[in-house]
């Protein structure tokens, strides 16, 4: 009786010790999986920044070209929000008055754009 005891418990430290090292085992695993899973996120991440970098680099290339670069910088930040909100799909009646501005005067700024969408919604209209 005795015997079986010993042999039932060195049996349970034995798979003790299996558990232990199949775990880690396991972990390791789990680590290079997370690991490479960085690793790639990380590469996504340089490569976008990468591609942030060059459209930056174009957009100042283009402005050049254009010779926009007299333009204010307080111009630009306004013409940008205006786009955006127009983007957005703000009237242009609700654009003007966040921006404190006539509707003549958004609708001056914005024409440019306004003609690229609307063009694009006669094409899609005309077929």
């Amino acid at each position: 009786m005795e015997w079986v005891l010993a042999i039932l418990f060195g049996t349970a430290i034995l798979l003790l010790i299996v558990v232990f090292v199949k775990e880690k085992q396991s972990s390791l695993k789990t680590d290079k999986e997370v690991d490479q899973l960085t690793f790639s996120v990380m590469d996504e991440v340089h490569q976008l920044q990468e591609q942030i970098r060059k459209l930056e680099i174009d957009g100042e290339i283009t402005v050049q070209e254009a010779g926009l670069l007299a333009i204010d910088s307080e111009y630009r930040l306004q013409l940008r929000t205006l786009l955006y909100l127009y983007k957005r799909g703000y009237s242009i009646e609700t654009i003007a008055e966040k921006q404190q501005l006539t509707v003549d005067e958004v609708t001056s700024l914005l024409s440019p754009y306004m003609k690229e969408k609307d063009e694009g919604r006669m094409v899609a209209n005309e077929g």
